[in-house]
């Protein structure tokens, strides 16, 4: 991994705390030594990030915290604005939706002119999405992945079943007409895969799972090097 690229993970660990949390933990989930650590902190507060504490007793990231002016390829440019219209245009959760097109017009408007042009005229065209609709709100899933809290569901198999879960949530998959939550069942003691559309009630629950979610998606990828959909990833 790249320097730049294990700032930018340092960086979304401290976004998804609300609270202290310590170099060894931050240290063990980048899998870098503690006196990496410090140096990266002390990079991202010289590069204006408000990280704020010190060794031994955690660190948070104070809310806030805007990119810099920015430069960027032509090819670049392209990815963002291709990935962002994706997301605002097929994501089931319009929050989600919304917060892509308000994250592309932070970007286009810290960028110079020439590159701002660039992206406004950008031709890359997503058509509207057609994925299955769901019964529940997605962001409710997102906050408990984003805060490492347990979620209580209600679910629908393939073969209309229906059963009570307990999961911890780790990622939702994106795909092209179905969307799906991948967590631990408390029920099967296992990584299951549970396409959202099939979820009927959904309650985010107070109780924070006992592992990290970083190590535990490390684990699921070491168990899933390839996830397909649609019908394969549901439970059932």
């Amino acid at each position: 991994m790249s320097r730049t690229a294990r700032l930018l993970d340092l960086l979304q660990l401290l976004r998804n705390r609300s609270t202290p949390v310590s170099g060894t933990d931050l240290a063990r989930d980048l899998s870098i030594s503690i006196r990496t650590l410090y140096r990266d902190i002390a990079t991202l507060q010289a590069q204006g990030a408000d990280v704020v504490g010190e060794p031994g007793l955690g660190y948070v990231l104070r809310p806030g915290f805007t990119l810099p002016p920015l430069m960027f390829s032509a090819d670049e440019i392209e990815a963002i604005v291709l990935g962002s219209r994706w997301v605002a245009a097929k994501a089931d959760d319009k929050l989600l939706s919304q917060s892509a097109s308000q994250a592309l017009a932070k970007i286009t408007a810290v960028l110079p002119d020439t590159l701002r042009q660039r992206v406004e005229t950008t031709n890359l065209l997503v058509p509207p999405g057609d994925q299955n609709a769901a019964s529940v709100d997605a962001s409710v899933i997102r906050l408990a992945i984003r805060n490492e809290r347990k979620l209580v569901l209600t679910y629908r198999s393939l073969d209309e079943r229906h059963s009570e879960r307990v999961i911890w949530p780790i990622l939702i998959g994106y795909f092209d007409n179905v969307r799906v939550v991948v967590g631990w069942c408390e029920l099967r003691q296992s990584y299951r895969h549970f396409r959202i559309d099939r979820i009927e009630e959904l309650a985010a629950s107070d109780t924070r799972y006992p592992r990290r979610c970083a190590v535990m998606l490390k684990e699921w990828r070491a168990q899933n090097r390839q996830v397909r959909a649609p019908k394969t990833t549901a439970e059932n």
